[in-house]
């Protein structure tokens, strides 16, 4: 995949900042009287493959003036070596503006974990095109690659046509456009027409598109994978056939992506990936994997197979990667991998957990 030169920004995502609150130990929420906080949001999940490994990263989004839990936001990002930009919303009343929060468990072995979210006065819906200077952003600073997500594109009406807005300038600027679905019902209620409209038409613009059966579906109207034998060899056939859908009814993307994943335990899955570059499939069967905390590894898979594309890799090694990133996501207890360099992305790929010395 060609991408710009001389770009300030390898990499660029528009999302909704908020805090996750998990408690120690793996103990599940309603039992626990010790949390941990950390900032979260799917879209600079994706983010922080690029950013660890080195490459320029910026977000986009909106704060809470003079809330400390913004200034914790920020320094997170900062820490995670994010370039940020985006308004200051005053909370108002008590009852006013905050940043979202979730309170989420890991789970451990046969208990899986549990997430509550409480989006109630998120600021992030209040994302507005306006508040950005686009021109500036992707005609002169210049981005490689911008990242949506549906989970932005839903939260609101003005959100989503900040999404809208972004994609349509990253396509005249000529910078790639990558979209994750990421359907959620609870986001799409009452607006299932309105919603279809704009994802279709992001989705026709975009380069890259990932998304679970359920995405492809519901946000797009493609018919999901045929019923038809069992086994993962089935499986993997009927996604392909999916996919093949999407892009006969989306041709200008030239990637598309999916994971597989298949739960055994809280701490152990099977996790694969199948990946359509061009007329060339790559698939990764299901492999054991380990988990500490399943939150966060799709996010790891996109932002490792986005990293490959922007290092100009061979395509074969764009999923490879993502896998691993995936997979090293669910090591953390952040939401987000923190690699220390491509080497022990590669080993996790290619399963070696010995010492390093």
């Amino acid at each position: 995949m060609e991408l710009k030169t001389d770009c300030k920004y390898s990499l660029l995502v528009a999302t909704s900042m908020g805090v996750r609150i998990t408690p120690v130990n793996g103990q599940p929420v309603h039992s626990s009287n010790l949390f941990e906080m950390q900032a979260t949001s799917a879209e600079t999940n994706v983010a922080s493959i690029s950013s660890y490994l080195g490459l320029p990263v910026k977000v986009l989004t909106t704060f809470v003036k003079d809330s400390p839990i913004a200034q914790f936001i920020k320094s997170n990002l900062r820490s995670r070596n994010m370039d940020f930009e985006g308004p200051e919303v005053a909370q108002g009343d008590p009852w006013g503006y905050r940043h979202q929060f979730n309170i989420a468990d890991s789970g451990f072995g046969t208990r899986g974990p549990r997430v509550q979210n409480d989006r109630a006065g998120e600021v992030g819906r209040t994302l507005n095109v306006k508040d950005f200077d686009l021109e500036r952003i992707f005609g002169k600073e210049g981005v490689q690659i911008v990242h949506l997500s549906g989970l932005i594109g839903a939260l609101s009406p003005e959100t989503s046509t900040f999404c809208l807005e972004i994609a349509r300038a990253a396509k005249k600027y000529g910078t790639r456009i990558s979209f994750d679905l990421n359907y959620r019902a609870s986001f799409w209620k009452g607006r299932d027409q309105e919603l279809r409209a704009i994802f279709t038409e992001i989705a026709s613009v975009s380069d890259i598109l990932i998304g679970n059966e359920e995405d492809f579906q519901l946000c797009l109207g493609i018919e999901g994978p045929e019923a038809g034998g069992k086994g993962i060899d089935a499986e993997i056939e009927g996604f392909k056939g999916m996919i093949s859908r999407v892009k006969e009814a989306f041709p200008n993307a030239s990637v598309f992506a999916t994971t597989l994943r298949q739960v055994i335990s809280a701490n152990e899955h099977l996790w694969g990936a199948i990946m359509l570059e061009g007329n060339y499939w790559q698939v990764i069967e299901p492999r054991k994997i380990t988990v500490l905390d399943r939150i966060g590894g799709g996010d790891g898979f996109v932002g490792g197979l986005l990293y490959g594309i922007l290092k100009g890799w061979e395509p074969e090694k764009w999923p490879q990667f993502g896998w691993a990133t995936g997979a090293l996501a669910t090591t953390f207890l952040t939401d987000y991998a923190q690699p220390a360099d491509e080497e022990m992305v590669w080993s996790i790929w290619g399963g070696n957990a010995r010492v390093k010395r």
